[in-house]
């Protein structure tokens, strides 16, 4: 049964409505008898006592806001009168959990169907690169796509595909004007994609970005170490490497990058370079046919049963609404926990949106080193910020705000949800990558791309997006699975929302509920019975993050 409202902590000053509700409608929060004052909309926060100035607005059990004027009881909390204002943290303080995992009778016996590795890890996809060292190289990117994508079947930016070259070869063979009329030539996605050359080779993707070249060093070598995580990363059987030569972005630079995360590489990895080659005709010549060798070992590659600790979960939310942290991203993070008690990874990202939990993350920490390397990543980050004229109070955005998350504070804590309530057993800065069992923390923007794109980086294989309002944000070499915070999203939405969460907003479900629903979905997706929106649609976004300020 739906209920109307909802105070999430014991400790919290504030409500969330969780349906519109009038000025002078009478509340039961608790103990409290609450009279509104406001009309308040679904999804946005209204006082459970009396405020003055300067006082601290409490939700999730953490400081959010201070109210920047007199408060009354049953008042709507907004930008005009609330400011963000987030806890302090110190990682002296910090002090271990005693964790106690949720049942996993349900999963103990399952396991996916994924692609093995030389260096023991699974992926739940098999898929070729074709990556430029530097944006210079971009249009030969596209050359090689329109020459392979379209010919072997990858083309996949529509619902259907029209097979032109059928007529061809009956025209050639001297069909009449009639048979060529009565010749089918459109399939479906599905038709076409069973029709492929390479039938275990699940994509071929092509990257572009404009790096490489032209800003620091520094800049150059992440962009590096960040493509030898997809090169190493588990969904990827090979790849293909165009440079032009000149470049800060060195072939060697790579190939060294590619070697720390992975000494014995046995995957095939072809690098080419223009500056080299006797013309751009034979450049591409052989960027086709490496591609199409490396295709043919790809493809001998079948999938086989894996334990579900060879999952690593990216944990990701974009379009955050006021639902989202008590619906998607709660389920998220209990699916997160279930996943970890079954000796797996999950990976939480974006720490502008970590503001004003980090005492609680740094508590979770299993070691002091953990708990300095994770407050100093948050510091540095923070300093760069406010040396830019910016902060992580600058985080949300227009959408965010108009659906109920009016500080940074607030969606933060929120956001902080999809980590679950497990140990964190590594903290990662971007690139580097994960290497054990547990829940990590990677330092990454809140820019959905960005963290997106270091999330795969790091070595996940499967990635959640949880959203409140909608986005088509997917990963080129991570399968990326949406789950909607509200029902209405996921009605209006439901051509890129993989699955639903709303239902804990209605009452239907609990958040354990939805968390092993969603489990049930990723491994299913993880074996290839599934494809995810993000997959259908052809979302395949890549954008680097170079360490200026990306909030």
């Amino acid at each position: 049964m739906q209920k109307n409202c909802l105070q999430i902590d014991y400790r919290d000053n504030i409500a969330v409505a969780l349906v519109d509700l009038k000025k002078g409608t009478s509340l039961q929060v608790g103990d409290r008898d609450i009279i509104l004052i406001s009309d308040i909309k679904a999804k946005h926060k209204f006082t459970l006592e009396n405020l003055e100035q300067g006082d601290t607005i409490t939700m999730y059990g953490v400081p959010i806001g201070k109210a920047l004027s007199k408060l009354v009881q049953g008042e709507v909390i907004s930008r005009s009168n609330t400011i963000h204002e987030a806890a302090h943290y110190d990682p002296t303080l910090a002090k271990s959990i005693d964790w106690t995992p949720p049942s996993v009778e349900k999963f103990k016996e399952r396991t996916f169907l994924g692609y093995h590795r030389e260096d023991g890890s699974v992926g739940t996809e098999n898929n070729w690169l074709v990556i430029p060292l530097v944006f210079c190289e971009n249009r030969n990117i596209t050359l090689v796509e329109e020459a392979l994508a379209e010919a072997l079947g990858y083309a996949t930016k529509k619902n259907y595909h029209i097979n032109t070259d059928l007529l061809i070869r009956k025209y050639q063979m001297g069909a009449s004007s009639e048979d060529l009329s009565n010749t089918t030539i459109i399939s479906t996605q599905e038709e076409y994609q069973q029709n492929r050359v390479f039938s275990n080779v699940d994509g071929i993707k092509f990257l572009r970005h404009d790096g490489g070249c032209g800003g620091t060093k520094e800049d150059a070598q992440a962009l590096c170490d960040l493509l030898a995580g997809y090169i190493t990363n588990a969904n990827v059987a090979g790849a293909t490497v165009l440079s032009l030569g000149c470049q800060h972005a060195q072939i060697e630079m790579l190939k060294e990058a590619v070697e720390s995360r992975l000494m014995a590489l046995q995957k095939p990895v072809y690098y080419l370079e223009q500056q080299q080659s006797l013309s751009e005709r034979s450049f591409l010549e052989e960027a086709v046919q490496k591609t199409f060798v490396g295709l043919v070992e790809a493809n001998k590659i079948i999938r086989e049963e894996a334990p579900l600790s060879k999952l690593i979960l990216g944990l990701e939310c974009g379009g955050s609404d006021g639902f989202s942290g008590i619906s998607a991203n709660p389920a998220l993070g209990h699916a997160s926990d279930l996943l970890v008690a079954l000796g797996g990874s999950a990976v939480l990202s974006e720490f502008p949106e970590l503001n004003g939990v980090e005492q609680e993350l740094l508590n979770r920490c299993a070691s002091d080193t953990l708990a300095n390397k994770f407050a100093d990543l948050m510091n540095n980050y923070a300093s760069i910020a406010k040396s830019r004229g910016t902060g992580f109070e600058n985080n949300p955005s227009p959408g965010n705000v108009k659906d109920g998350l009016i500080t940074d504070a607030m969606k933060s804590a929120g956001a902080a949800k999809k980590g679950g309530t497990s140990p964190v057993t590594d903290v990662l800065d971007y690139v580097e990558k994960v290497n054990k069992p547990g829940l990590h923390l990677l330092c990454t923007p809140g820019n959905d791309v960005e963290s997106t794109t270091g999330l795969a980086g790091a070595g996940c294989n499967l990635i959640v997006f949880t959203t409140g309002l909608g986005t088509p944000t997917g990963n080129p070499i991570c399968p990326v699975i949406k789950i909607s915070s509200n029902t209405t999203l996921f009605n209006k939405m439901s051509d890129i929302i993989d699955i639903d969460a709303g239902t804990v907003i209605a009452g239907e479900e609990s958040i354990e509920e939805v968390g092993e629903r969603l489990l049930d979905l990723l491994i299913r997706v993880a074996s290839g019975e599934v494809v995810c929106k993000a997959r259908r649609n052809d979302q395949n976004d890549f954008i680097p993050w170079k360490r200026g300020i990306s909030l």
